[in-house]
């Protein structure tokens, strides 16, 4: 945080520039634009530029640094494609070079002139008019690069902290304008994927984040209430169940790429409000979700990127398809020696104990084997794998496998140790179903918080019959994560939830 000095001195730089907003308005100047027309942009005139050749242009940005030479200055304005340097001369502008020299980094501007290389080479635009379209009333954190003796560069005053650049992104974007580059690319990641989807027959549909009963996975929720109902609320955890509604009442394929809300810890990983995309096809299973799967990410990656090779901190991860597919239960035995299928509950406590994981008490065989897994084999699983078969006590929406008792028809994909997707053949025998969440109803009452609710309506909805499903969750943020090399969910959020400020 800004310590007492910091902020007396950005107080003062802030009075200096209301100052110079009053001395503006005197020049007559209208400090605060209504619009501007803009004909070109930074990278473009960069590019399209022809020595000889006179092109006027029209472009707006912010100023990121001033020259003041007397009657001559150049600055650089940024704008979303990058920078370009103008050249301003008083005998050019007239009136408005008094204006300019009121003017700040960080002042959003509009430049009209010819596009002209320098002496050095550098392409600039010499400016015919300057309008200024915002004044900035707080200074900008600029760095300021400095080549030390050793010939080593030395940057001050970076804006690096990252707690400060989470809670102020709109800074953050301003002084490391690279950073927008993982938000072009998550955002057509999302629009790709979409295309995907639509073009396999997919209907994109919208459900409520308000719901009267979450389910659809393991997690508390967030409460509100809704004063007119009288009822409480909660914001939703997933969108499984509505969606596999629609598949009972007839859509042969529905998806949502939607925001959920879950009430738990947060980590490198975690964030308690993310984006996830589901996506349930009628008549099919979740082998052939593993094969839909694998093929999407695969053409997002090549679309998006030009590659499948990514590197994700110290991993060189390929997404090129076939991947590698191994059922939970031949990874734990291959690693430990157990054949968690035919070992006792105690052998199941005992094991988890040794390989470390955290057993509270009150685990079923199923949950031990999913611990076990996940600290013997997952982080191991660098190159984009396929874990099936899961046990049934953790997959309570899942179809019972059809050869392997105890277990469910349910695969998770893994990158670099990290969960990135989860699907099952979907359960649709609702007499099967209401004993699953009978026995989630159980763990709740053992104190089991993030287990799942009955939910009558649900039940309801299949007892009308659901056709065979594949149903898939995706989460977004590790995606864009793994793709865009970014150690921290943080990272890949525009706005991230922190505690608030002081």
């Amino acid at each position: 945080m800004e310590n007492n000095n910091q902020i007396q001195d950005i107080n003062v730089l802030i009075k200096r520039r209301y100052e110079e907003l009053d001395e503006l308005k005197k020049l007559g100047v209208q400090p605060f634009a209504y619009s501007y027309d803009v004909n070109s942009n930074s990278a473009e005139i960069k590019e399209t530029f022809v020595e000889g050749e006179e092109k006027n242009v029209s472009i707006a940005g912010r100023i990121m640094a001033i020259r003041r030479m007397g009657k001559a200055s150049f600055a650089h304005i940024q704008d979303f494609a990058g920078k370009i340097q103008i050249y301003l001369r008083k005998d050019d502008v007239g009136a408005e070079y008094d204006a300019f020299k009121l003017m700040d980094i960080g002042d959003i501007v509009g430049v009209s002139g010819f596009v002209f290389k320098t002496k050095t080479g550098e392409t600039s635009i010499h400016t015919k008019s300057i309008t200024l379209l915002s004044k900035s009333l707080r200074p900008i954190p600029i760095a300021k690069e400095v080549v030390d003796e050793q010939g080593n560069k030395v940057i001050y005053d970076q804006f690096a902290d990252k707690e400060l650049r989470y809670r102020q992104r709109y800074v953050d974007l301003i002084v490391n304008p690279e950073i927008k580059d993982v938000f072009i690319k998550r955002s057509r990641i999302i629009s790709t994927m979409r295309s995907i989807l639509d073009e396999a027959g997919c209907l994109e549909v919208e459900t409520p984040v308000l719901q009267p009963q979450y389910g659809g996975a393991s997690a508390r929720p967030f409460v509100t209430h809704h004063n007119t109902l009288d009822i409480p609320l909660y914001l939703r955890i997933a969108v499984e169940l509505y969606l596999k509604r629609l598949i009972v009442g007839g859509f042969n394929g529905v998806y949502e790429i939607s925001k959920n809300f879950r009430n738990e810890g947060m980590d490198k990983t975690h964030n308690p409000e993310f984006t996830l995309m589901e996506v349930y096809v009628c008549y099919k299973d979740y082998e052939w979700m593993m094969n839909f799967v694998e093929n999407m990410i695969s053409k997002i990656a090549q679309k998006v990127f030009g590659t499948m090779e990514f590197q994700f901190g110290e991993h060189k991860i390929n997404f090129t398809p076939p991947w590698k597919r191994v059922s939970m239960v031949d990874a734990i035995k291959e690693k430990t020696g157990i054949d968690v299928l035919t070992a006792s509950f105690e052998d199941l406590k005992a094991a988890a104990k040794k390989y470390g994981a955290d057993v509270a008490g009150g685990e079923s065989s199923g949950k031990l084997i999913d611990l076990i897994f996940e600290v013997t084999v997952q982080e191991e699983l660098i190159q984009p794998t396929f874990v099936y078969e899961y046990p049934i006590e953790t997959s309570p929406l899942a179809k019972k496998h059809r050869t392997k008792p105890g277990m469910v028809e349910r695969f998770e994909g893994f990158v670099a140790g990290k969960e990135v997707c989860n699907a099952f053949s979907e359960l649709n025998d609702p007499i099967d179903q209401r004993e699953r969440f009978e026995e989630q109803v159980k763990a709740r009452e053992k104190g089991d918080d993030e287990a799942q609710q009955m939910d009558e309506d649900f039940l309801r909805a299949l007892e009308y019959g659901m056709p065979p499903t594949a149903g898939l969750g995706i989460g977004i943020d590790r995606l864009v994560m793994m793709l865009t090399n970014q150690v921290s969910i943080r990272d890949v959020l525009l706005f991230p939830q922190m505690k608030p400020e002081k």
